[in-house]
């Protein structure tokens, strides 16, 4: 297991920079974070060691912060540094899962001691879920991505395989289908565990400041650049680069990346001197690169590079035994993220998820699991509505069918009937009868709206 990491995250540098040195004095192993998002990207559910926030930042606060992290995994332990006048804000952070908080001005010796407290935890959590899953018990990995289809236990399996080599890889699958889940299962399954995950998206980066994001610059490179900076790439030594969208890479920098992951090595803008790169890259992509290579999108020589090992994470068409199983877990998060009590669901509304067609993959089924907890879907009324419409005369199916059209079209609309109707190709009149007919009205939507 890798040592023990001290994660400091605070905006003011001259704090943040004693601290830290008093924290080092002490023994510690302690990383630098000026703001959370720059923690968050070293925080996986494989993270060994506890992080020490001020309450009080810009952008997101420690609060934030610490609810993000949970996220990831509520067994890292968070430390609150708090100021004079937010103990109460402590305290409910303590009722809300923070390991413990520290009241400026504090004592380092007092802070480090707490520190390796809650590292000794930490430990102890971590060398427990590793003797469960030599015990063949049931592992994060099948946490994280969970299914009974021999696609799952396939992948799951391959993942194993590949994480504990250190050749870089190609994820590709449909949007939504969890592409970036298993990269982050691989790296923290993987001896880099402790180092950061660096997520890039291709698709994102600025045009005129791509270079200067991925390679960083030096003081004077162009008009602007002020101070030396640290690019992505620097940023991720020893950990793992992330490339999402690979796809949507620009031809030019292809090449430079294509010279990174041969030689690696960077050089920084207005500079010469180049830098070693200790890092495994992982490349997700939702399209075919060899037909982007045929249609000269993309470099043959880049995607050989890519490709040592892919792994194909299937979509929910390909396992649709999963998908109940999948749901339940779902909606198990977002209550736990809501912080509402798990409903109890039918078998008959989970048979009928298990029909649907989910374009959006498990993002979609994600976000219909959190709209079922908040109250703000109708599948009980749409699976009921689907059994009406499968038994029974012709006649009634049918009116069961069009009433179910009908309230769809009322919820997608928020109840203004103008654009019901309209969608629907019928006239006021014949809407207004067959609401009537249905015993429906506009309430029946997401809420009341104007009649258009």
């Amino acid at each position: 297991m890798m040592p023990s990491l001290v994660l400091l995250v605070d905006d003011e540098d001259e704090l943040r920079r004693s601290t830290g040195q008093a924290l080092d004095l002490e023994g510690l192993k302690v990383e630098e974070c000026a703001s959370a998002e720059e923690a968050l990207e070293l925080v996986t559910p494989g993270f060994n060691g506890v992080v020490i926030s001020d309450i009080r930042m810009p952008s997101m606060d420690g609060m934030t912060l610490m609810e993000r992290i949970r996220e990831i995994d509520p067994d890292i332990p968070v430390i609150l540094v708090t100021g004079h006048g937010d103990v109460q804000l402590a305290v409910r952070a303590m009722r809300e899962g923070a390991y413990d908080f520290i009241e400026k001005p504090f004592n380092t010796r007092h802070l480090a001691e707490m520190s390796a407290r809650a590292m000794d935890r930490r430990q102890l959590v971590l060398e427990n879920r590793a003797l469960r899953a030599a015990a063949g018990q049931r592992d994060d990995l099948e946490t994280r991505l969970p299914g009974r289809t021999q696609a799952m236990i396939d992948l799951r399996y391959l993942i194993r395989a590949a994480a504990g080599t250190d050749a870089d890889m190609l994820i590709v699958g449909d949007t939504g289908v969890g592409k970036e889940v298993v990269a982050r299962a691989v790296h923290d399954l993987s001896a880099r565990a402790s180092r950061p995950f660096v997520a890039i998206n291709c698709a994102a980066l600025p045009v005129d400041l791509i270079e200067s994001e991925l390679f960083g610059h030096e003081a004077g490179a162009f008009p602007g650049a002020l101070r030396p900076r640290y690019g992505k790439f620097e940023h991720a030594r020893g950990g793992t680069i992330l490339l999402d969208e690979i796809g949507s890479m620009p031809l030019n920098l292809q090449a430079k990346l294509l010279r990174v992951i041969q030689e690696r090595v960077i050089t920084r803008l207005g500079s010469n001197e180049p830098i070693p790169l200790d890092a495994r890259f992982v490349a997700l992509s939702k399209v075919d690169l060899e037909k982007e290579v045929e249609a000269g999108r993309f470099r043959a020589d880049l995607l050989y590079r890519l490709n040592v090992i892919t792994l194909k994470v299937p979509s929910l068409a390909a396992r649709r035994e999963d998908i109940p199983l999948l749901f339940l877990q779902l909606l198990r998060e977002a209550a736990g993220r809501y912080r509402r009590d798990e409903p109890t669901l039918q078998h008959a509304l989970l048979a009928s998820l298990a029909r649907r067609e989910w374009p959006g993959n498990v993002r979609e089924l994600r976000n219909a699991a959190d709209r079922h907890l908040l109250g703000l879907d109708h599948m009980e009324s749409e699976t009921q509505a689907s059994e009406s419409a499968s038994s029974g005369k012709l006649a009634d199916r049918v009116a069961a069918f069009e009433r179910h059209i009908i309230a769809q079209e009322l919820a997608r609309n928020s109840g203004k009937l103008k654009s019901v109707y309209e969608a629907l190709g019928i006239s006021r009149k014949t809407l207004y009868d067959k609401m009537v007919k249905y015993e429906l009205d506009a309430h029946d939507g997401d809420g009341g709206g104007s009649n258009g």
